[in-house]
């Protein structure tokens, strides 16, 4: 038996760590680079990553270009969705291949930008084009790396020294803890930025329109049915008028007006379900069922928060605005247009 058949033979007779307990492990070694890399963070002092990192984020916030996020390997995969995540809360930013910077793309950096370059070495060469060429056009560098006397290290301008903490990969060798560390500094960074500028909700719908997450932020205005859709009844009516205004409606609820239609209340299924145990019947006055001072939305509000006020028990809401009702909202439209 040669020795790659009884390395084999020994590999097969080990038995196998439970997949779960393995899982748990390395999930508990990442926790583990996160809880440093907080508590660096925590350290007082302009010289810690603390300082560090608001220096950082003085940096980008006072940049007039955008921002560019470099590396390579795992860092570059990581560079590139810190780039997206800035970007899409409102801070200009793109990715550039550490690689292909050499070769052209070094084009992409212009004065006014930020390179946040990413390396946990701080040692990958072909970040030498990139470190180099910030130099030169004196483009503020942003390092984020574990080492601080690397190439990268001593040349940034702000140096965000990460913790040197363990990988979960058993040989010590996949990025692991490491990514998720870089991974994490870079949504620190993005969220610091955001609240920075006050960047709000309705922002963010303009960065997002489309996919759940842009049906969510949409507006009620532009989802609620309007005039004649609404289902009213007046003050006094009885519940035989109420019951076919609902029917005919079809949202499952009558709202209840007064003489100056102003609101006073709503009927819903619920209320009728459980009126039929006391003595409802179609004589019945409309104010003797409905439900006083009914949850509302305004039409300049959120689809978003529409879906968190509906629920099991209400499935329609009327539409607010200067104190006249001008709609109504059913949970079918945000079915209807993918926000639920």
């Amino acid at each position: 038996m040669g020795a790659g058949d009884r390395a084999k033979s020994a590999r097969m007779s080990t038995p196998a760590a439970d997949a779960v307990d393995v899982a748990l492990r390395t999930i508990a070694f990442e926790r583990q680079g996160l809880e440093a890399m907080a508590e660096a963070l925590r350290a007082q002092g302009d010289n810690g990553l603390g300082g560090a990192f608001r220096r950082a984020v003085g940096l980008i916030s006072a940049a007039t270009g955008r921002v560019i996020v470099t590396g390579l390997g795992k860092s570059g995969h990581v560079a590139r969705k810190i780039a997206a995540t800035l970007a899409s809360t409102g801070q200009p930013a793109m990715f550039v291949h550490a690689a292909e910077a050499s070769h052209g793309d070094l084009g992409m950096v212009q004065n006014g930008d930020v390179v946040i370059a990413i390396s946990w070495s701080g040692e990958t060469v072909e970040l030498a084009a990139v470190i180099t060429y910030a130099k030169r056009f004196a483009i503020p560098l942003i390092a984020v790396t574990a080492n601080p006397d690397s190439a990268l290290g001593r040349e940034a301008d702000v140096l965000l020294c990460l913790p040197n903490a363990p990988e979960a990969c058993p040989n010590g060798l996949a990025p692991t803890t490491s990514t998720t560390m870089q991974l994490v500094i870079g949504d620190a960074l993005a969220i610091a930025l955001l609240e920075s500028r006050q960047f709000s909700a309705r922002d963010f719908q303009i960065l997002h329109p489309g996919g759940k997450l842009g049906a969510k932020l949409a507006y009620v205005r532009d989802v609620m049915h309007r005039g004649e859709r609404v289902p009213r009844i007046r003050m006094g009516a009885k519940m035989a008028d109420a019951i076919v205004e609902m029917t005919s409606k079809g949202f499952g609820c009558v709202g209840v007006f007064d003489e100056r239609d102003g609101l006073l209340g709503i009927i819903t299924d619920g209320d009728l379900r459980r009126h039929l145990k006391s003595r409802l019947t179609i004589d019945t006055p409309v104010e003797e069922v409905m439900t006083r001072a009914p949850r509302t939305i305004a039409p300049d509000a959120l689809v978003a928060e529409a879906l968190e006020l509906i629920s099991h028990k209400i499935s329609a809401l009327l539409v607010v605005e200067a104190g006249a009702v001008v709609g109504i909202i059913h949970f079918h439209d945000l079915l209807r247009i993918g926000a639920a």
